[in-house]
């Protein structure tokens, strides 16, 4: 798909230009900027562009949604366009983390270490998944697993469950390895760390609690003072802070270290100390403090687990915004080494189809063709476990989607933490996720999952469909009385655009009286030339749904507006230029508003030929329009001819489509006079 120069173009306009991007790169789905100033961005200018699906600030970088496949083409186009240099992720996360406060780099930091190892315990959730599928009693037979039954399958299991647990017991490793690199130093020496901190001499941490009660944990006697010889598998704390010691050592040393020998000191010096420190100090000080974090964790789940799970449940969507999701990463892993299974992790899963849930509902409030086809992808990738797209492209610009989703997510949190409901693993969220938990929970998960589908959906669709009957009403009560201030809350569009009073305007009110005939018609030609559809198909639901007045659509072919009949310009939006007013020399007005939203464009490719008060004959140009400036700004440029409520002498007014002929073709017919 070839990209459109201009949009990017605009992308860095609406980010405060080249000046304001510090350093600029990419991930799978969005562009990634350190920016010099974040009050510089123009939101709106990126919810118009038709390239853009979201834009956040997070953990301070400037993020703007592009989507799979398209975001490495527009990153290589902006870089053109702008001569910066190409950067990693990691550099532009570097530059946005000076502009963090201390809380918020820590957070940074965990994210930047858990991230990079997520594909290893994803991989782990799932297998995991398939082995309590294998295993697990009650599932497929009554009281029996299916291996039990079909004893040919065990060995697959136990394979699967090999592959699988793999990644958790040796997960120091893969902390060592990714802790190491973060803190700047050699990640294959953060992986030796990880190896001896589960060594097979050591007591796994999983029989400590065992061998505590039994008194037979093994020690070391180091001249008289005793160390603990257990290992730390499944622990994310010990691993962590050793990680960090280790960095610094090896930086440490690396600098003052003569080339000659740093092969034989830098690596054995450092290893040993950081090894001496994690079995003696680091590690019984951190696996205590772990241990003591998530029993106070699962005592006040235990004390208080409807509150527990109404906060956590309900509030995880607001953790994603702000990034602090990624630090409960260690403790759903630290939970599952200590406790056997975390009850976090489910209540994340269903917060996540909570928010997909909501974001299916606007697609069937929104009238716009790319709104609608952006609420039905990423409700989908919600679903999927990927919330960010839902979240910032939907559900957070409306409000209320994203308010219902944390309320069906709340109260399915309340029903997993009263029933305690565990997964063995962490994985993919979303649907998917059920694969975590254990299978004879099921159940309630299930139902669970039935909450988040159901609350959030009925809850966004009837407060949406709420929102726009009250609009109606108060476009009809504005309508009836004139487009006064009601009337321009129904269509924001009109704000400080309007003149005030009716659409029949003062100028009505010395329209000439109808007394020649007791009844009239009167054939509106078509302004425009293009397609005549019904209003229906304009999304904005002030035109669609008729609360404005009875007309039709336009969807033009040429970017010119023409005068339907012989009369006045009783107004012309004079900043914006995108929409008009006309009366007939019978008092009967019309309203041409070219394309939707477009008054954002403030003028732009609008060029106007006459003033309001002017004199029109049929057939007069009257305005232009870029129809690819309009395009390119991501606006619908259909554009609704109608004929407002409030004037109490139309009697009729009949409609007709195909194609539309400036002074040529009749669209509208208005019959007024006399019912007398």
């Amino acid at each position: 798909m070839a990209i459109d120069r201009k949009n990017v173009e605009r992308i860095v306009e609406a980010v405060g230009g080249k000046d304001n991007i510090e350093a600029a790169t990419h991930c799978v789905t969005r562009l990634r900027f350190a920016l010099v100033d974040d009050s510089k961005v123009d939101s709106q200018a990126l919810e118009a562009n038709d390239l853009v699906k979201g834009q956040f600030s997070s953990q301070g970088q400037f993020q703007v949604v592009i989507g799979p496949g398209l975001v490495d083409q527009v990153y290589n186009e902006m870089m053109d366009i702008t001569g910066g240099a190409r950067v990693s992720k990691d550099e532009v996360k570097n530059i946005a983390s000076k502009k963090q406060n201390p809380l918020q780099r820590v957070i940074k930091t965990l994210a930047d270490i858990f991230i990079p190892i997520l594909p290893a315990i994803v991989m782990a959730g799932l297998l995991l998944g398939i082995n309590n599928l294998l295993t697990g009693p009650g599932i497929f037979y009554e009281g029996q697993s299916l291996i039990q039954v079909h004893p040919e399958w065990a060995d697959v299991a136990s394979i699967i469950n090999l592959i699988a647990s793999t990644a958790f017991t040796f997960l120091p490793v893969l902390i060592g390895w990714s802790a190491v690199r973060q803190f700047g130093g050699n990640p294959l020496l953060g992986i030796v760390l990880g190896l001896i901190l589960v060594n097979p001499d050591l007591l796994s941490a999983y029989q400590y609690a065992d061998a505590k009660l039994e008194g037979t944990v093994p020690v070391w006697n180091l001249f008289g003072f005793e160390v603990e010889k257990i290992g730390y598998q499944g622990q994310v704390l010990p691993v962590l802070v050793s990680a960090y010691i280790l960095a610094k050592i090896e930086k440490f040393l690396n600098k003052r270290v003569h080339d000659s020998i740093k092969l034989l000191v830098v690596a054995p010096v450092a290893l040993l100390v950081t090894g001496f420190l994690a079995f003696v100090l680091v590690g019984p000080i951190t696996f205590a403090i772990g241990n003591v974090l998530t029993s106070g964790l699962v005592s006040i789940f235990d004390s208080f687990a409807a509150l527990g799970g109404l906060i956590y449940g309900g509030l995880y969507a607001l953790l994603v915004i702000t990034g602090m999701h990624h630090t409960f990463l260690a403790v759903d892993i630290q939970l599952i080494g200590s406790e056997g299974g975390t009850f976090l992790w489910p209540m994340l899963a269903l917060s996540n189809i909570a928010q997909g849930a909501a974001a299916l509902a606007m697609m069937f409030i929104m009238k716009e063709q790319k709104a609608k086809g952006l609420a039905v992808t990423s409700s989908i990738s919600a679903f999927l476990g990927v919330t960010e797209p839902a979240i910032f492209g939907v559900n957070v610009r409306h409000k209320y989607p994203f308010i219902f989703g944390m309320i069906g997510s709340g109260i399915a949190g309340v029903l997993l933490a009263v029933n305690n409901v565990l997964a063995s693993s962490i994985g993919v969220g979303g649907i998917p996720g059920f694969l975590s938990i254990f299978p004879n929970q099921w159940g309630v998960f299930f139902i669970g999952m039935a909450i988040v589908m159901i609350i959030p959906f009925t809850g966004t669709l009837l407060f949406g469909r709420y929102q726009l009957s009250r609009q109606s009403r108060q476009a009809t009560e504005g309508n009836a009385a004139g487009i006064d201030g009601k009337a321009q809350a129904v269509n924001t569009e009109m704000n400080d655009s309007l003149p005030s009073g009716s659409f029949a305007s003062t100028e009505m009110t010395n329209r000439p009286t109808i007394e020649a005939a007791k009844q009239a018609a009167l054939d509106i030609m078509a302004p425009i030339k293009g397609k005549v559809v019904p209003l229906s198909e304009v999304p904005d639901p002030a035109f669609a749904d008729k609360q404005m007045g009875q007309g039709i659509a336009i969807i033009p072919s040429e970017g010119k507006v023409y005068a339907p009949f012989d009369g006045q310009v009783a107004h012309l939006i004079k900043k914006s230029k995108h929409a008009i007013i006309l009366t007939d020399a019978n008092g009967i007005q019309i309203l041409i508003h070219v394309g939707i939203n477009t008054v954002s464009l403030k003028g732009e490719g609008f060029t106007a030929h006459v003033e309001t008060g002017a004199e029109i004959r049929k057939g007069q140009l009257l305005l232009e329009f870029d129809i690819d400036r309009i395009q390119q700004a991501g606006l619908p440029v259909i554009t609704p001819v109608i004929i407002p409520d409030g004037q109490d002498h139309i009697l009729n007014v009949t409609e007709f489509e195909g194609e539309a002929l400036p002074g040529e073709t009749r669209v509208l017919q208005v019959t007024f006079g006399n019912e007398s």
